[in-house]
């Protein structure tokens, strides 16, 4: 019997709570019914909310408990946790001391998948790396299913995949936190402060990525980025290969950048892959995220590969994503841009002086490092959301804002935003939404405020 038909059994008559109908639930919800669990949803949404999906899941036997008051009476014998549900809210905590087993769909799909799981975290640049090394991994003609925090939830594909598939995931940090199992090639892209509106702190955020690798196995691969301080910190268990990239020069082992080529090294042996003008996506970071790509698909695929990859890729969509040129002016939509430093990559990305939209959600992260780089990079500032204040502090604070150099604009509306930049532009500008902040005071998630931008963009 597989580890899939064990877990199966296993949930059968058993009473099962699943809170939230995210993405990543509303398969787990039909397969745990399909299995004979005896099911229990608590999503915050009411019932009006949540439209047709409550009523034929209701059909099928399932119970809800919705509104303000969902967490009220949880417990079961298995409760499949929402991602962004700390471990240790008062709720879980509760159900836990009276029996219940706390997990995730994520920490089911690692124990169950029948093939090899190459797992991507970071605080910049994972979903980019993900998919570019699922890219590399067909390129070379496996068959590879993409998943995790990109892409559609796996577990209830498990049946189609075979031992000699790969699985691709990205894994956010709260996917992480508390998850007892590691994949068989783990990649952290860097630590930077994030998401410390759920964190307690940012302790707690590092060693929710130590996750990603502290329970892996002899023989497993661990790659990490040499030019991240935090990440230097990190250890990998006995037995495990490490493998490391760089911007700023060669390492023992892995993939590095000097004097305009990648390169890879291996018992002092040097070699060079590609320049990294072929990648065909701007950025300097994305040289870092091919090197990482390179560095977990290493020994299952040629270097001829990622060049080809390298060639061709367009890159990921709301990531530095060029969406039209209107009367010379180039608008890019980079809404994945929800930290200082994603902001701050996507900006060292061109090479002429931009006009930027910023602000949105506050993470309570800092932003001090992010006011220089605006000073550097950005001729216009147009701002808006609950950051604005702490984004145009951190310029005003900067040794190098000059008043006379950098117009900073304040909105209190995201399209009254776009369209006083787009009236501001002239032909051969760049406007970039790239906000620095996350979206949740106007949006669902990143994906919705970039097509958003898109829509307002294409409109003028």
């Amino acid at each position: 019997m597989s580890a899939y038909e064990t877990f199966l059994q296993e949930v059968n008559g058993k009473n099962v709570s699943v809170i939230g109908m995210g993405v990543s639930n509303t398969p787990l919800i039909t397969l745990l019914l399909e299995a004979g669990a005896n099911v229990t949803v608590h999503d915050r949404k009411t019932e009006e909310e949540l439209g047709e999906m409550f009523g034929g899941l209701s059909a099928l036997g399932v119970q809800f408990h919705v509104g303000n008051d969902y967490l009220q009476n949880l417990g079961g014998d298995i409760i499949f946790r929402t991602p962004g549900m700390h471990l240790n809210h008062p709720a879980l905590v509760k159900a836990r001391n009276q029996g219940s087993v706390i997990t995730s769909e994520m920490e089911v799909f690692l124990n169950v998948c029948p093939c090899p799981v190459l797992a991507i975290t970071g605080s910049d640049g994972k979903t980019t790396t993900t998919t570019l090394t699922c890219e590399i991994l067909r390129q070379a003609g496996y068959t590879c299913h993409l998943g995790g925090n990109i892409g559609h939830p796996l577990l209830a594909d498990v049946p189609m995949m075979k031992p000699e598939d790969y699985a691709v995931v990205e894994l956010s940090s709260f996917q992480l936190m508390g998850m007892t199992c590691s994949p068989a090639a783990a990649l952290v892209t860097n630590v930077t402060p994030n998401h410390l509106d759920i964190h307690k702190d940012m302790a707690e955020y590092i060693q929710a990525k130590t996750q990603i690798f502290n329970h892996q196995k002899p023989g497993s691969k661990l790659v990490l980025n040499a030019d991240d301080e935090v990440s230097q910190s990190f250890v990998p268990q006995e037995g495990v290969e490490l493998m490391k990239f760089s911007m700023r020069g060669p390492v023992a082992d892995g993939v590095y950048l000097q004097d305009g080529f990648i390169w890879y090294s291996e018992n002092e042996q040097h070699r060079p892959i590609m320049r990294a003008d072929e990648i065909k996506i701007p950025g300097a970071h994305n040289v870092a995220n091919y090197m990482a790509a390179i560095c977990m698909t290493h020994g299952l695929v040629s270097f001829q590969d990622a060049v080809e990859v390298a060639h061709n890729f367009g890159g990921v969509e709301h990531r530095i994503e060029l969406v039209r040129v209107k009367d010379g002016v180039r608008f890019y939509n980079d809404s994945i841009a929800s930290s200082p430093t994603r902001t701050i990559a996507g900006l060292r990305s061109f090479s002429e002086k931009l006009i930027l939209i910023a602000g949105g959600y506050d993470k309570h992260i800092p932003y001090d490092v992010l006011g220089p780089e605006i000073c550097e990079h950005v001729k216009q500032l147009h701002l808006v959301g609950a950051t604005a204040d702490a984004i145009e502090a951190s310029v005003r604070a900067a040794d190098n804002f000059h008043p006379d150099e950098l117009e900073i604009i304040r909105y209190s509306d995201f399209e009254a935003a776009i369209r006083g930049a787009a009236s501001r532009a002239q032909s051969g500008d760049v406007v970039i939404m790239s906000p620095a902040s996350a979206s949740f005071d106007l949006f669902k998630n990143f994906m919705e405020r970039g097509n958003r931008f898109k829509d307002i963009v294409n409109s003028l």
